[in-house]
C-alpha cells in the first residue's frame, strides 16, 4: 500500500494563516457561539485551534447546520455534485448575514 506523504495540514501555508495582530489568539465569542438547526454559515479555519477543524479543500464554502452532536455541529455543504456532512466546531464556522 502506498504511504501517504505530508499530513493534514500540508499544502496550507496561506489558507491557515491569521492576521499579525490576531495571531495565537482564541476569541471566545466565536468558541462559545451557538447555532439552530437550518442556520447558514461559512467555513472559516481558526488555526489556533486543531480539534474540530475540517479539511483545508472545504475552506471558506458555505453550508447549513443539520444538527449538533457534543459540542460540534453537523454541516452540509455541496462538494462538487455531491452533498457532505462534516462534524465541525463553532470555533471554524461563522454566520452567514
Amino acid at each position: 500500500m502506498a504511504q501517504r506523504i505530508g499530513g493534514f495540514r500540508r499544502k496550507t501555508r496561506y489558507k491557515l494563516q491569521k492576521k499579525k495582530a490576531e495571531k495565537g489568539r482564541i476569541v471566545l465569542r466565536k468558541f462559545l457561539q451557538e447555532f439552530k438547526e437550518g442556520d447558514k454559515v461559512y467555513l472559516k479555519a481558526d488555526p489556533a485551534y486543531q480539534k474540530g477543524m475540517y479539511f483545508p479543500r472545504f475552506h471558506g464554502k458555505s453550508g447549513i447546520i443539520r444538527g449538533k452532536k457534543g459540542g460540534c455541529y453537523n454541516v452540509m455543504i455541496k462538494d462538487g455534485n455531491k452533498q457532505k456532512e462534516i462534524l465541525i466546531h463553532p470555533v471554524h464556522l461563522k454566520r452567514v448575514q
